[in-house]
């Protein structure tokens, strides 16, 4: 990893940085909290997650003495794992390290981690102290100071940081680290995550003339979920071109960020995933989910639909893996395929938009 950037407002046409009134700021923190559907109340119950079939799970705090931070993860382990293996034989299991969203923690995204789990891989789920559920905590205004640091440059660069942390010190570790398959570790985030796991696996941005990377070589596949543009950074193409591995990128059509400042959509997703190389060539895929949401791939989310979208989407992300570091050919087509009835076609999307936008702007 390269130089540390100047801490400033990493997406720079984000939240505003001037705010007044409590009501204004009551206001914005509600429109902010709705958007980001964020889950305010503590972990699900550890014992009911550890008991989920075929599915073993540990908790850590852990410490980066270098930066002196801490960095707590929830680990979701293939049941048998957690008997000791005497053989130098045994199979190695695939990681894959889960980066959430703003104002999110370890605990969030747990339908992901359980199902990667229950077939065979190892999922680690981190949780970056400065953008966490902490920013959730104080009155209004406090909540959106928070949010503001949460987006500022010097987070950002925690967070990658974060990730490579937890790499290392899973594969330090003498229990599970020798269980792990060191060349076949994926990244996945949702939203400010998905910014987070592209920094980790090719994104750069520029900064005085110069690029500056922090690619962690290990992670050799992505998972994008709501991946917004890195906002301010000029061409996206040149700052996404460093991103020489699979990705699968996964949204749905609604899937907005709206905050006071600041708007995100759909056609945001389709642009990261345009402007995101085919590196190898073919393994890029987009998901568009027909009524998904921003918080659809969350916990939170229960309805009939949300539920079939979030279903499909542990299928395709199972599917991904097991196609990009499993080499198990034909595994994406038959995940897309089964999804089918719930996606949309992204040019018939972005034409349905523009029909709209016709019709609501004609006299």
């Amino acid at each position: 990893m390269n130089q540390p950037l100047r801490a400033r407002q990493f997406f720079k046409q984000g939240v505003p940085t001037v705010l007044t009134g409590a009501v204004f700021g009551f206001s914005m923190a509600a429109a902010i909290a709705q958007t980001l559907q964020i889950q305010h109340a503590g972990p699900p119950p550890a014992a009911a997650a550890a008991r989920q079939s075929g599915v073993a799970m540990r908790d850590a705090d852990w410490q980066d003495a270098a930066r002196q931070r801490l960095v707590p993860v929830r680990i979701y382990l293939p049941a048998a794992l957690e008997t000791p293996s005497t053989s130098a034989s045994a199979a190695k299991l695939p990681l894959v390290v889960f980066s959430h969203g703003l104002g999110g923690s370890r605990f969030g995204y747990s339908h992901l981690g359980q199902h990667l789990a229950q077939n065979g891989f190892v999922a680690l789920h981190l949780q970056h102290a400065g953008s966490d559920r902490a920013v959730w905590q104080g009155g209004p205004l406090s909540v959106l100071g928070n949010v503001q640091s949460a987006a500022s440059e010097a987070n950002a660069l925690a967070r990658a940081q974060d990730v490579s942390f937890v790499i290392t010190t899973l594969l330090a570790d003498t229990e599970i680290g020798s269980r792990i398959d060191p060349c076949a570790i994926a990244v996945a985030g949702h939203s400010y995550g998905a910014n987070t796991a592209m920094l980790v696996a090719g994104a750069s941005v520029e900064r005085d003339g110069k690029w500056i990377s922090f690619t962690d070589a290990r992670i050799k596949a992505a998972i994008l979920l709501s991946a917004p543009p890195f906002h301010g950074e000029g061409d996206q193409a040149a700052v996404l071109r460093g991103i020489q591995l699979p990705t699968l990128h996964v949204t749905g059509t609604e899937d907005v960020i709206r905050v006071p400042g600041y708007g995100s959509d759909v056609t945001d997703r389709i642009a990261v995933f345009r402007d995101t190389p085919a590196a190898p060539p073919g393994k890029k895929y987009l998901a568009v989910f027909e009524g998904g949401e921003h918080s659809v791939f969350t916990d939170r989310t229960r309805s009939e639909r949300a539920l079939a979208i979030k279903s499909a989407t542990r299928d395709l992300a199972l599917a991904f893996l097991r196609a990009t570091l499993q080499s198990k050919s034909g595994a994406m087509e038959a995940a897309l395929a089964l999804a089918k009835p719930l996606l949309v076609e992204p040019e018939r999307l972005l034409a349905r938009r523009l029909e709209a936008h016709f019709r609501q702007n004609s006299p």
